[in-house]
């Protein structure tokens, strides 16, 4: 198979100043892409911030014969939002590409967290997804092409301690994942999620001795192939950790159906509704909220218990 470059091609990447977000953004670039490097250099937090960071990304990728600007708008409010898919816009002219990857940690137990710091990383995280998302769409629309990644968790999937305005925030960006997907996939823009795992400085006060190998290098092909035309997916997640890389999905089990039930009715069929033989897996694009309710209905309307 010949490279898949990126010629012509407009990415913006947020957190691109280190990390995950770097390891993206140097590799488009080496494949001919022009980059929006955007990072307003801020502490794991989300304060203090070095500005500088991006530009330093910026002179890597020109150092190696490649296009980019730096942006340090903060992908945390929706003027910031704007104001990077807009600098992508006014020196490309276009945008095809975008990487949403910023991300902060604010860690605490549950019944400590304060509503601060909820909200915090909701900020970044998942409204930081709709912030670039919402500016970007429609360009992407109008133009009949685009490729959008966003950025979920292991956290967000499966949850873990001390991190409940993390883990939120992830699961929600799976259901707005979905939703662009849907509404994007007359207009041939895709979008799919990438669960990555990495030692970067989000893993500061982690015991990583016995880690395999966790580059962010490795997990950088498979968001590079999700943001390439060829790619064939929408409304599905990639997991990249330590060189294995995944499909994750929902699945229902087939249920249970009967006419009425009583609270002691759940607790005895609890087996066959947990019962994983023949789930459904339900794609989201071009159904999967429709044939939900159509496969749930018919169950109904056959009026038998579900094998």
């Amino acid at each position: 198979m010949p490279p898949l470059r990126f010629d012509d091609r407009v990415a913006v990447i947020t957190g691109a100043g280190r990390g995950l977000g770097r390891a993206y953004a140097l590799l488009l670039a080496q494949r001919g892409a022009r980059i929006v490097v955007n990072d307003p250099g801020t502490s794991i937090r989300g304060d203090a911030a070095e500005p500088a960071v991006a530009e330093q990304v910026v002179r890597e990728i020109t150092a190696a014969g490649g296009t980019a600007i730096a942006c340090t708008d903060s992908v945390a409010t929706p003027e910031g939002g704007t104001a990077i898919v807009e600098s992508a816009m006014a020196h490309f002219g276009r945008l095809d590409i975008l990487i949403h990857n910023a991300g902060t940690v604010r860690s605490a137990p549950l019944t400590e967290m304060t509503y601060a710091d909820f909200d915090a990383v909701l900020d970044v995280h998942l409204r930081g997804a709709f912030h670039v998302v919402r500016p970007a769409f429609g360009p992407m629309c109008a133009a009949g092409y685009g490729r959008i990644v966003l950025t979920s968790s292991i956290g967000g999937l499966y949850g873990n301690h001390r991190v409940a305005n993390y883990a939120a925030a992830k699961a929600g960006v799976i259901g707005l994942a979905n939703v662009v997907a849907l509404e994007g996939a007359a207009s041939d823009v895709r979008c799919n999620v990438i669960v990555p795992s990495a030692v970067t400085r989000m893993a500061e006060g982690i015991d990583i001795s016995a880690y395999p190998p966790m580059q962010p290098e490795l997990a950088a092909p498979v968001v590079g192939w999700l943001a390439h035309e060829s790619c064939s997916l929408t409304g599905e997640m990639l997991v990249s950790i330590a060189g294995r890389v995944a499909r994750a999905y929902v699945a229902e089990t087939r249920g249970r159906y009967q006419p009425s039930w009583s609270i002691e009715d759940v607790g005895a069929q609890l087996e066959a509704i947990r019962d994983p033989t023949e789930a459904w897996t339900l794609p989201v694009v071009p159904s999967g909220h429709h044939d939900h309710i159509r496969k749930s209905f018919a169950k109904a309307l056959e009026g038998n218990s579900v094998r």
